[in-house]
This record gives structure tokens, sequence and C-alpha cells, in this order.
């Protein structure tokens, strides 16, 4: 997607990634994804425990709607928060849309910000390609280690849609979507720092060697980390490791990767800067914002068309890779930008990756598409159309809301997007 921005995020500025501003820039964790889809033996997500500083704990969730009136109240409170980012109280990509559409709001309200995520990484390789188009530029993927022999001892469970996995079985599927997810991320040139939770007498002795299959792979930082046992867990009894201890495997990490020795075992609703947390003091301000009511639909002033030379609408909404928006001005219509779509494949997930790229379309032409994808549009607010003809006949009808159905494509075949042959002449 081709984005509009006023301004480039300064990625030095990011207190997590650069120890040498930690005192200077803040961040805020949106808590808009409260869905999991992996039990950790060292995770217990209480929502409200304004007293506990650890990931998992927030006061409250939020809507993407809701997050982007925290942030603007957010950077009132606190001008130096530079980062926003999602880390729960759930993992982001088990709540996979209201993740993105969080995402998509703050990059279109404030462009320069910079934008993260931290993730088990088990559902994120489908969605790397639109994090990386919206600006996403840091990404942090939790992984306690590369031998599932080892690992199968750290998670009670890995959900895969609706499907349970245990044990080994569990912990090979996880580290295979990681792998996947990160080689992904880095082929698009996103920054990524491994999370990895130090659990005595589990994984300790696995810290190098997961650093160094980490660096093999092109990883940026590595954040060894202390375990912090919590109450009604299964690690519940272990001991936290000391200090010694983790400097220890720090050093030993730090022949493979850089070290990140600053971090703070952050809420999921943090704000602030790092070490001078502000979630007590934003906790009022936080409920009142997820009281908010949702927010009366914008205006959506432009019209998306697939059309493969910018003159006739003649290509499926299964088989186009750019989309054409088309805005009204005085004196008629004028072509505002292109925007990269999703590659074809993906089914529902590519649909409603639709939908937030269009956010701002009232209506998406197209010269066929099939009724699953017309319903994710219609449930978003952008009407479909399929017909043939010039785009600027389309467009007359879209805007005065005259004629559309003389434009209205007969068609004997349906486009489900798994066929298309990329030459407007319909799906195979």
């Amino acid at each position: 997607m081709e984005t509009l921005l006023t301004a480039s995020p300064d990625l030095s500025r990011h207190p997590c990634f650069n120890a040498g501003v930690q005192g200077k820039f803040g961040r805020v964790h949106l808590p808009v994804a409260p869905k999991c889809n992996i039990k950790c033996n060292y995770c217990n997500r209480k929502y409200d425990c304004v007293n506990e500083s650890r990931p998992g704990v927030t006061s409250t969730v939020l809507t993407p709607e809701q997050a982007l009136v925290y942030m603007d109240k957010v950077l009132t409170a606190e001008p130096r928060i530079t980062v926003a980012g999602i880390a729960g109280p759930g993992d982001p990509f088990a709540n996979a849309s209201e993740t993105l559409q969080t995402m998509h709001l703050l990059r279109q309200n404030y462009p320069e910000l910079i934008l993260c995520l931290s993730t088990n990484g088990l559902a994120l390789a489908p969605y790397v390609d639109e994090v990386a188009d919206i600006g996403v530029s840091h990404v942090t993927v939790t992984m306690n280690g590369v031998d599932p022999e080892i690992t199968k001892n750290i998670y009670s469970y890995v959900r895969d849609g609706n499907i349970l996995y245990r044990h080994r079985q569990a912990a090979e599927l996880l580290m295979a979507r990681q792998f996947a997810a990160i080689e992904k991320l880095k082929s698009k040139g996103v920054t990524v720092k491994i999370n990895f939770i130090t659990v005595p007498g589990v994984n300790e002795h696995h810290a190098e060697e997961t650093a160094r299959v980490m660096a093999s792979m092109g990883v940026d930082l590595f954040n060894c980390m202390a375990l912090l046992p919590s109450a009604d867990t299964p690690f519940a009894d272990l001991v936290e490791p000391d200090k010694a201890m983790m400097d220890t495997l720090r050093n030993s990490c730090e022949k493979h990767l850089p070290q990140m020795r600053h971090c703070r075992r952050c809420r999921a609703d943090a704000v602030g800067l790092l070490g001078k947390d502000k979630s007590g003091e934003m906790a009022g301000c936080l409920k009142t914002c997820a009281s908010m009511p949702a927010a009366p639909q914008k205006v959506r002033p432009y019209v998306a068309v697939a059309s493969l030379e910018g003159m006739l609408v003649n290509q499926h909404l299964g088989e186009t890779t750019k989309f054409l928006i088309y805005g009204k001005e005085e004196k008629g219509y004028t072509l505002i930008e292109e925007r990269r779509a999703p590659m074809p494949g993906g089914g529902l997930g590519r649909w409603e990756a639709l939908t937030r790229l269009l956010y701002d379309c009232r209506a998406v032409m197209v010269s066929d598409m099939g009724v699953s994808p017309r319903e994710v549009f219609t449930r978003a607010g952008i009407t479909p159309i399929t017909m043939s003809g010039f785009i600027e006949a389309g467009l007359e009808a879209v805007y005065t809301g005259k004629g559309i159905s003389a434009l209205k494509r007969r068609t004997k075949k349906s486009c489900d997007g798994g066929g298309c042959l990329g030459t407007g002449t319909g799906c195979g």
C-alpha cells in the first residue's frame, strides 16, 4: 500500500531497541488483543491488577477506535511517547483484525509514530505483508528455544484454529511457524527482537544455542529475560533466576547477538518512559476510553477500482494486485493514488485485509467477485460493485447514485479468488 505520510518515524527513538534513548523517549502498549492461542506454563493473564507490572496484565481492553482516542490522550499527557505497540494481553495475531485495524488507524493519524508488535509468532506469517505495508518497523517474537524436545515443557497447549496440540507436537508446530514468520519479517526489512524466557531447569542451558540460530536468521536483538513466577500457573513454584545467572546467560548470548539488558517486563497497557511507567496514573483514562460507545462511521470520500490499464473496470477481485483510488472534485474525478493489494490467494484473510486497505473507500468496483468477499466488504461498510465499462461511468454512478444497475456485468463465472489467471478474462 502506498501511504500519504507527512513524516517518517525516526527509528532510533525506540527506547526498547535503543538503550541510549530510554530516558528521553517512551512507549505505549495498546491493549486491543485479549485472546491468546497458546497456553504458556508461566503466564497468568489478569485483566485488572494495577499493582502488578508484568506481561499479560491490563486494566481493561480497548477496541481499535477507542485505542485511537486513548492514543491522543496519551500524547497529550506524555508528549515524549514515540512508540505505539500492541503486546496483548493475549496475542496480537489471535486478534488479527483488531490488531491490524489499530495499526492502520495509528499510521493514518500519527505517521510519525514508530509502530511495533510483540507476538508468540504462531499466527504471524500470513499477515507479514500487511504488517510491513502499514509500516510496522519492529516486531518482537517470544521464542523460548529452538529444540522442541526442550520447549515442549514450556507450553500446556498450542491452538491452531479449532485444533489443540500438546507436548512435542505443539512445540514443533509453534517453532515451524515462528521460523517462517521471522524469515518473512527479515525479507521485508522489519527489525526483529527475540524474547527468550529463562525457565530454570527447563531451558536456561539452551539460551546461547537459541541466540546462535536466531543470529543465523538475521535477527537484530536478543532479550534474555528471567522467568517471573506467577500464581496459579504450573511454574508458580519455580525460583526466579538471579542476576548472576542472567548476566552469565546474556554474556554467552552476546557472542551471537546484541543483548537487550534494560527490559522492564512491561504490562499490556504500559505507558511512559522505561522505568517511569505511568500505567497507574493513566488507568482511569484508559477505562474511560474503554467505556466510550462505538464511533460513528466516518465519511468515506474515495472509490477503489480494479483495472488493468486505468480506463476500464476489467479485473476480478481475486486477481487484482493493485487498486486505483479515485476521489471526486468540483470538475470531475481524479486519481488520488495506487494501493498495492495483498497477493492473490488466502481466502477470507485476504478479503479482510482488503477492507483494511480500502478503509476510506465507499465502494470497490471490480469486474466480478464471489459471495464471500461481497459479504466481507458489505459488513465493513464498503459497497461492492461488479460491472464492466469505463471507470468514469462507474464513478459517476457511485457518486450520484444513478444508473449503477445499467453498468452491472452479467457473468456465468463466480470469482472466489482461488484460480484467477491475472489476464482480466475471468477466473479459471
